[in-house]
């Protein structure tokens, strides 16, 4: 570890939820997440410990305040920070950093209800933590003096550690919690252009499981303009992911090719089986144990229970879909958190509407469609899909 002079850093203290009931193997969740966070500052000085079940992150000061917020914003395993000041064991200072904090947000306002929280470790300090509380109650009050004291669910908190330094910070900004990702191993998102994919990979991400995306081009019936929107999704959710690669499949001939080789009603079990035979051979040839799908059960006719069974049967390692029984609308509001809707509704259509039968079949019986798909011979096609398809790069960068 290096050894910087942490006068001329900010510090910003971090707090960990799910990682500190980890038992023996807690290191290993806490070396990762310390790990994605250094990824995400670089090239910005910056040096990470961790103490108390915390993690001191000290960043040089040429680092935006912006910059730090956005990616412990994104970074799975991050239950809360907050920007801290540190100081000596010296009254005077620790007023001086009171006044400093609450002169920012969520302070600034001057109205609402706090309290003053104080954890004295340093039993020789020459107060108490009620005497703290007290003090610092006042400086609060003589520079907002609409504020009221409320000691249960304030709105706004400042909080004091005193230690070998006094820490001081307000109340912390919430991070997205979950578990850092890579702990959970690799897999493969379907990514298309819709509202749910995007929602499924950002779900599964919390949980730990690093992805790389898979989407299904079908150009000129699927436009740049579509390809587009995809590139931007995965970017959007790329620093949540710690970054990504998005893997482009030209599907045309595959499509044009089940539109003339099955029956109208099948075209799109057999479009979706298809994707999954070639998700799987694309998840396979980069390691990727699982994939990773947004289909919710009943949302439309490939997504029926019989349907998923027919599909999950054209793959060799397991499909995991973390929107299975969620509702539209709780998928529509978590969009919306991430930052993915807005995008997502833009009017490009993606491959899976191209040929879709008036009346799909909706409850098909899963031998008969592996028996329609073999005769499809659709194997060399599938194939070729996989040997050209394109990578793109996305930065987990925020």
């Amino acid at each position: 570890m290096k050894n910087y002079d942490t006068d001329d850093m900010n510090l910003y203290l971090i707090r960990l939820g799910e990682i500190s009931l980890k038992g023996l193997n807690r290191n290993f969740f806490e070396k990762k997440l310390k790990n994605n966070i250094k990824l995400k500052i670089h090239p910005h000085r910056s040096l990470l410990t961790r103490e108390k079940g915390r993690f001191y992150l000290y960043v040089a000061k040429d680092c935006p305040e912006e910059t730090v917020v956005k990616t412990l914003k994104t970074t799975f395993g991050v239950v809360g920070f907050s920007r801290a000041l540190v100081c000596s064991k010296d009254w005077n200072e620790m007023v001086a950093n009171a006044k400093a904090l609450i002169e920012k947000e969520p302070f600034s306002d001057g109205c609402g209800t706090f309290k003053v929280e104080c954890r004295r470790a340093d039993k020789e300090f020459f107060m108490n933590s009620y005497q703290i509380e007290s003090e610092l109650g006042g400086v609060v009050l003589d520079r907002y003096p609409d504020m009221k004291v409320k000691v249960k669910n304030p709105e706004k908190e400042l909080r004091v550690e005193v230690r070998e330094k006094v820490y001081m910070y307000t109340s912390p900004v919430a991070g997205p919690g979950g578990l850092p990702v890579g702990t959970a191993g690799k897999g493969l998102l379907l990514l298309s252009g819709g509202i749910d994919s995007p929602v499924a990979g950002w779900r599964m991400a919390k949980r730990g499981l690093k992805q790389d995306c898979l989407y299904f081009h079908a150009y000129p019936y699927t436009s740049d303009m579509a390809l587009q929107k995809v590139k931007d999704l995965a970017q959007i959710i790329a620093p949540y992911n710690q970054g990504t690669n998005l893997i482009v499949v030209n599907f045309t001939e595959c499509e044009l090719w089940i539109k003339d080789h099955s029956k109208e009603e099948e075209h799109t079990l057999m479009m979706r089986a298809c994707m999954m035979k070639v998700a799987n051979m694309i998840a396979k040839k980069r390691e990727c144990r699982v994939l990773v799908t947004g289909e919710a059960l009943g949302q439309v006719a490939s997504q029926t229970l019989e349907s998923m069974c027919f599909t999950n049967s054209m793959s060799e390692i397991p499909v995991l879909r973390p929107l299975v029984a969620m509702d539209k609308e709780e998928i529509i509001s978590t969009a919306r958190q991430i930052g993915t809707y807005e995008t997502s509704i833009l009017p490009f259509d993606d491959c899976c509407v191209i040929f879709s039968p008036k009346h799909p079949l909706v409850r098909p019986e899963v031998e008969q469609e592996k028996k329609s798909f073999s005769d499809m011979e659709i194997d060399d096609i599938l194939q070729k899909c996989v040997d050209e398809a394109e990578e793109f790069e996305i930065s987990y960068h925020v």
